[in-house]
């Protein structure tokens, strides 16, 4: 589960590899079958198909490379494909999983109770999905005891004990960098790498593509409206404002749904470690606020601090939070699901700054806030 820190590019993640998997690509002819993401390519010479991953976790020097067929041997990075059974460490996982239909290979995660898929969480029931503790600190006897094919594993850098105990007992782990991506698109796009993994690449695909229409069909549609408000996100943290930077991919949803997010023209792709008086000068008077962080209520947020209370939007209910739509267990249906639909995510901007324009559209993820 990538969770917290409110609208911050966030998290913690990842995993230990072998140095030795590393390599750099030399032939540049190659071109790559991906059009928006920047973190992995899946390219195919002569019989021999390849998945590589260029951008395992932040700030990585290295690439890796696996040739996919019909026999596992780690020490030559060869992958068996497809895939049988799987062990995955992220709730987007499980959104892409269920897209390409493999949600029934899953048989293990850390900390279930954050699954907010209806479907998944009846499997969970049933006993078919293995609790196995936290993502940082998971059961690895329980996992080395279900013999999955492969593990999909995230986090901050590539020092991880974790999956360099998992790698040892002969279970590959693969780095999945989706919440690296600096765009809407690109972050779908990893739907491409689950498909390859179960030979479903054309179901990857076409659902990839049908996102991909919805998203620029919906960004045209916030350009008929005249009606440019402005808009702020994020929340106070320890008396640090985390605002969402100027090319991070939460501004670039608001600069495609046709506002203007106020902290645009900042530079960096995460996020901006503000002080409050900085953004009560800038955003005190914006007309929307999108994403607070885990608040469900205002009541709440005045609790956290009276500041919140000088600000237009709040005092006029136009906060919108995302906290508020959870599964059974908890789980928050945003983290889940937004970075697998961002044609959804743009058209819930779209509604909440500019709801004329899409009359029959309920939000997916947000909620206002009361």
């Amino acid at each position: 589960m990538k969770y917290f820190l409110s609208l911050l590019i966030i998290s913690s993640f990842f995993i230990s590899c072998q140095k030795k998997r590393a390599f750099q690509t030399k032939n540049k002819s190659v071109k790559s079958t991906v059009k928006y993401a920047k973190g992995f390519d899946i390219i195919t010479t002569g019989n021999q198909k390849k998945l590589i991953i260029k951008k395992p976790y932040q700030n990585a020097k290295e690439t890796f490379m696996y040739i996919l067929g019909n026999k596992t041997n780690v020490a030559k990075n060869e992958l068996k494909v497809p895939i049988k059974n799987i062990v995955v460490t992220s709730t987007t996982h499980i959104s892409m999983l269920e897209q390409i239909g493999a949600e029934n290979y899953l048989i293990g995660f850390p900390q279930t109770k954050f699954i907010s898929s209806e479907k998944t969480r009846k499997r969970i029931e049933e006993g078919s999905i293995i609790e196995l503790g936290s993502e940082q600190t998971m059961n690895t006897e329980r996992l080395i005891e279900l013999a999955p094919d492969l593990v999909i594993g995230f986090g901050l850098n590539g020092n991880n004990k974790t999956y360099e105990t998992i790698e040892r007992n002969g279970i590959p782990v693969l780095y999945n960098g989706d919440w690296l991506e600096e765009t809407p698109l690109g972050r779908a796009e990893w739907i491409k790498f689950f498909g390859v993994l179960f030979n479903k690449e054309k179901e990857a695909d076409s659902i990839f593509n049908v996102i991909e229409a919805n998203y620029l069909d919906v960004k045209k549609t916030a350009l008929k409206t005249k009606k440019i408000p402005t808009i702020i996100s994020g929340n106070l943290f320890k008396d640090v404002w985390y605002m969402p930077a100027g090319k991070s991919f939460i501004a670039t949803y608001f600069k495609d749904a046709n506002t203007n997010y106020l902290w645009k023209d900042t530079a960096g792709n995460g996020s901006l470690p503000l002080s409050i008086e900085s953004v009560l000068e800038k955003g005190q008077n914006a007309d929307f606020w999108v994403g607070c962080g885990l608040f469900e209520n205002k009541e709440d947020m005045l609790r956290s601090n009276q500041y919140y209370n000088s600000f237009t939007s709040f005092k006029k209910n136009k906060v919108f939070t995302y906290a508020t739509k959870k599964g059974a267990t908890g789980g928050l249906i945003y983290f889940e699901k937004s970075p697998t639909r961002p044609d959804l995510m743009l058209k819930d901007i779209i509604k909440i700054t500019n709801p004329d324009l899409l009359p029959n559209y309920n939000l997916t993820f947000f909620e206002k806030m009361y």
